[in-house]
């Protein structure tokens, strides 16, 4: 009875590693959670052979690890230096490909009413959140903005960042934080939108935020990645991300 145990244990373990080694991991800045979930979701129900697993976070941090060998085959980034950064460093198998652009919003649960940028200065944002400028391109622009609009000096002591643009948003759904400058894809999921208010911000405020993937060495013959990448260049995987606040590339 035990020998047959074993028997059966090994078999279970041995057809969950192959399962895993059939699947195709990609690395997607926190910003494309919800419009990466939709993205697999719509690819799987075309190609029920192939299976994708992704992996959220900054798309420094993402960088990073990519350079020191995790085994992703594809890096969508909420911008396109990182990704060059990685095909200048031999870590690639293609181009950088312009995938989307996205759009910076400031968001709260604490009014009713959206707030301006410039509110930002009233005693009432104790602390305002946005992602580790040095590791998210949403921060970065985050400060931007602030510079631009002229209020950053003014709010320098009452930000918070987070390690990612997913945790700063965190931090205002907590109320660790009275608002936070988070991309506009995380502001209108469901589960956001009906716990706040958010405003746009002016994109002439900021540098553009255009959004880019490459095809990782790693992924290179990866067959399901290939298809995966044609189905990043179809209507249907534009209207997906159109849905989800992204606006396609120009």
């Amino acid at each position: 009875m035990a020998a047959l145990a074993l028997t059966s244990l090994a078999s279970a373990l041995l057809f969950a590693c192959a399962a895993i080694a059939d699947t195709t991991r990609i690395a997607a800045a926190s910003s494309l959670r919800h419009a990466m979930e939709d993205l697999v979701a719509s690819f799987q129900e075309q190609h029920p052979e192939h299976q994708l697993a992704v992996s959220y976070g900054s798309s420094g941090s993402l960088r990073a690890q990519i350079a020191h060998g995790a085994p992703f085959a594809a890096f969508f980034a909420a911008d396109m230096e990182r990704p060059e950064a990685l095909v200048d460093s031999g870590h690639a198998a293609s181009g950088v490909r312009h995938y989307a652009s996205g759009q910076l919003v400031l968001w709260t649960r604490s009014r009713a009413e959206p707030p301006e940028l410039e509110e930002l200065t009233e005693s009432a944002f104790r602390r305002i959140a946005i992602a580790h400028p040095e590791h998210a391109p949403y921060g970065a622009r985050a400060l931007e903005a602030l510079q631009a609009e002229g209020i950053h000096e003014a709010v320098a002591d009452r930000l918070v960042t987070g390690n990612s643009v997913a945790r700063a948003l965190q931090q205002a759904q907590s109320g660790a934080a009275q608002a936070a400058l988070i991309p506009l894809s995380l502001a209108t999921h469901p589960s956001v939108d009906e716990q706040g208010v958010y405003t746009p911000i002016d994109p002439d405020l900021h540098a553009p935020l255009r959004h880019g993937y490459i095809i990782t060495r790693h992924g290179s013959g990866d067959e399901a990645m290939a298809r995966f990448a044609a189905f990043m260049d179809s209507d249907g995987a534009r209207t997906i991300l159109e849905e989800h606040g992204f606006r396609p590339p120009e």
